[in-house]
């Protein structure tokens, strides 16, 4: 009779013996897999976020198709003003050119003198370029996130800038209140009054917020932001 001692630490004794050899395997087998069981497995890092995916979780498929497809909107929206109206898009200079975002897009809060362009038309009623009066338009600090509202007429956009992958852009993402409404519907409440675009800082002192296919007759809106000189205490 002899002692036999397996590597995974298992004693045993060893006979000879047909019917013990059996069960002495399959005590082995089983040590062995234990053994292995026990051995520490890898752990699975679940991939970080990226800063679009933040506000892509936010958005609606609709208004991400939208944002997707803003290069068309410059390009089909210019185009259609410049056929009636190119002396008046080229002196708005920075504000109507494209690819002029800068670094560091994030505005300071406080309230803004706004002004809306509208460029293109999606049907053949209405002017292919169209500039509304000044107005008054606040910029706020809501938790982690800005905020961005028109103050006075009978449509006011509001909405929060998103982060994005790409650093001279934020995302705009709100919705319009209209007539005497006191609040504006919450973001996706109502897809009809959803808004989405890209805010921009394209001069000191100058931003935009560029909204392509607008659920209106025009292409593009182009919102001019320029603080007020005496900020409100």
């Amino acid at each position: 009779m002899l002692v036999a001692t397996d590597p995974g630490q298992c004693h045993f004794w060893f006979v000879a013996s047909r019917g013990l050899i059996i069960i002495l395997a399959l005590s082995l087998a089983a040590c062995t897999t234990a053994a292995e069981t026990d051995k520490p497995r890898p752990s699975i890092i679940a991939e970080p976020q990226t800063k679009a995916d933040v506000w892509e979780g936010v958005a609606t498929d609709a208004d991400k198709q939208r944002i997707e497809r803003l290069g068309l909107a410059w390009q089909e929206g210019l185009q259609d003003a410049h056929k009636t109206a190119g002396k008046e898009v080229d002196a708005e200079g920075a504000l109507l050119r494209p690819r002029a975002g800068l670094a560091r897009p994030a505005p300071t809060p406080g309230s803004y003198n706004c002004r809306l362009i509208k460029l293109g038309r999606v049907n053949s009623k209405g002017p292919a370029f169209e500039r509304f009066k000044p107005f008054f338009c606040y910029v706020e600090v809501e938790g982690d996130l800005l905020t961005i509202v028109k103050q006075t007429g009978s449509q006011r956009p509001a909405g929060r800038l998103w982060e994005d992958d790409r650093p001279e852009r934020l995302i705009f993402l709100g919705s319009l209140a209209l007539g005497d409404e006191d609040q504006p519907l919450a973001y996706a409440e109502d897809p009809k009054r959803d808004m989405a675009g890209v805010f921009e800082r394209i001069a000191p002192f100058k931003w935009r917020l560029v909204i392509p296919w607008p659920q209106s007759n025009s292409k593009l809106d182009v919102f001019e932001l320029t603080p007020v000189t005496q900020q409100p205490q």
